[in-house]
């Protein structure tokens, strides 16, 4: 896999900053899931066109016949990861022969099962390991890198603040 400086993410990202500048309301996108129960405790997501399983394995309830959610988040950062080294490489010509991520997170279930308050529901920490290869310098890499890290949006939501809302409807 060669990263071209020349290919179409380029011209992508040139007419997106045209589209802008032209209009700045052209820069908001809304993305929707919806999902519904399926099985014990696992849920079927639609994503537009696409279904998306998630299960638990059997210590959490489920039937292990997917993904957990929170795997489903490190593949989701893994996907942007690669996408967001990609796009960058493109934009920072810089050149990208191997490229690959993986994720791993530490998470405590006392959170999830309500046993100690004090603890996050969610990840206590997550490491990413990119492997990059080409023939640029560790600097060009490591410039890279700084890219991918300011702008990934899953790497975002994880490291930023995001406003959630709930909005509880009853039958």
């Amino acid at each position: 896999m060669t990263t071209d400086v020349g290919t179409p993410l380029n011209d992508i990202a040139d007419a997106t900053a045209r589209a802008v500048a032209e209009d700045p309301a052209n820069a908001l996108v809304v993305f929707r899931a919806s999902g519904a129960t399926e099985g014990t405790v696992g849920s079927a997501i639609t994503l537009g066109k696409y279904t998306v399983r998630v299960d638990e394995p059997p210590a959490l309830g489920g039937a292990d016949t997917a993904p957990n959610p929170v795997e489903v988040y490190l593949a989701s950062l893994i996907a942007c990861q690669v996408v967001t080294y990609r796009f960058w490489a493109q934009r920072l010509g810089v050149t990208i022969d191997e490229l690959s991520v993986s994720a791993e997170g530490d998470l405590d279930v006392r959170g999830f099962f309500g046993l100690d308050d004090n603890v996050r529901a969610g990840f206590q920490a997550v490491r990413v390991t990119v492997h990059i290869g080409g023939p640029d310098t560790d600097q060009r890499y490591a410039e890279l890198q700084q890219a991918v890290d300011a702008h990934c949006p899953v790497l975002d939501l994880t490291t930023g603040r995001t406003p959630v809302e709930t909005i509880l409807i009853t039958d």
